[in-house]
């Protein structure tokens, strides 16, 4: 069996630490990865700190992964040893429910596995995250990468990056949408880049000023102060889609009295408290609150293969695995531009 290092939380109250397991040999359709960059995503910290309540322990977090191919199974076709490969939320399915079979994994009827954290459905063991040198995943659950792109740069894609571009493809964001991003952290940056990418208006909507230079770098036409309350009334009905990629609890009434009639605000952020909504603004104008979260695989290849065709990756701040616990206490007071990705060579 493959001799494992990486990073882990023992419980929910300290650092993670130094932590050695052991992953399964490859099976037929599987390969090996030796993990070369991981991002580190908020989630890794809810989890490790059982924020949600379903944390396993030991917890090896980490599912925006990028590596190479060591050891491929006697029938696994898209990889052979030297590839790169990115894996991302999911690892595995039931395969054969309605979603699954449509390429939409993350939404399988029998539970998808998570890369950490989660029961294997192979041999019954906990998975462990990308925190480590390697990993064995089928290659279903494996995605190519554009050679050209800054691998460092692409791992946030695995979740930051298709967490964003699936809701803005799905309610078709383009040429002629007014379109709205809420947040400009990891996932917002990623939506901001998009949105703009697929040719809509696209307008950052931060609660700080101080964000307004950045947000036009990455692709924002305008920047308005959600605390502003002249700016928003100014631009009240006249937004197609908002989405809303904001952490941390937060009203969503500013948000409903941008869409236009039949608009929608579709949130991809996971704040520890539920949203208040006032029904008025949902009922004068028939809007939409919605939800989305990671895609499928075939969506994920395609918006990898579509940054590779217009050169789009995370911004990064590359970190050892040895300060990830000073990252985690970073990412708390949003001091990161705008995704921390760990250089697993460190580990060595």
């Amino acid at each position: 069996m493959p001799a494992s290092k990486g990073y882990a939380a023992s419980d929910n109250r300290t650092p993670l630490a130094p932590f050695a397991f052991s992953r399964r040999e490859p099976g037929a359709a599987e390969i090996t990865v030796e993990v070369l960059y991981c991002g580190v995503c908020h989630s890794d910290l809810h989890m490790a700190r059982n924020e949600w309540g379903n944390a396993i322990y030991p917890m090896v977090p980490g599912h925006e992964i990028v590596g190479r191919v060591t050891a491929v199974g006697k029938s696994a076709k898209k990889f052979k040893a030297g590839d790169i490969a990115a894996i991302g939320v999911i690892v595995d399915s039931c395969r054969h429910c309605p979603p699954c079979k449509k390429g939409e994994e993350h939404f399988c009827q029998e539970g998808s596995t998570l890369t950490y954290a989660a029961k294997d459905r192979v041999d019954g063991s906990i998975t462990m995250g990308g925190y480590s040198n390697n990993y064995v995943v089928d290659e279903r659950f494996a995605h190519t990468v554009p050679a050209h792109l800054d691998l460092a740069a692409v791992a946030p894609l695995l979740c930051a990056g298709i967490t964003t571009y699936s809701p803005l493809r799905h309610w078709k964001v383009g040429p002629g949408k007014k379109v709205g991003i809420v947040g400009l952290g990891g996932l917002g940056h990623m939506g901001l880049k998009f949105a703009h990418s697929f040719g809509a208006h696209t307008v950052q909507l931060t609660t700080s000023l101080k964000k307004k230079e950045d947000a036009l770098k990455l692709g924002a036409n305008e920047v308005v102060v959600s605390t502003d309350a002249n700016a928003m009334k100014a631009h009240a009905g006249t937004f197609d889609f908002i989405l809303d990629t904001a952490s941390a609890p937060h009203s969503l009434d500013p948000y409903l009295s941008l869409l236009k009639q039949d608009g929608t605000i579709t949130l991809v952020g996971l704040p520890e408290q539920p949203p208040c909504i006032n029904m008025f603004a949902l009922i004068t104008k028939r809007a939409s609150i919605a939800g989305s979260m990671i895609g499928g695989m075939p969506e994920t290849q395609e918006m990898l293969e579509y940054c590779g065709q217009h050169k789009i990756t995370a911004d990064v701040e590359v970190i050892p695995i040895q300060k990830i616990n000073e990252a985690f206490e970073r990412m708390l007071k949003q001091d990161v531009k705008y995704r921390f990705v760990i250089d697993m060579s460190s580990l060595k």
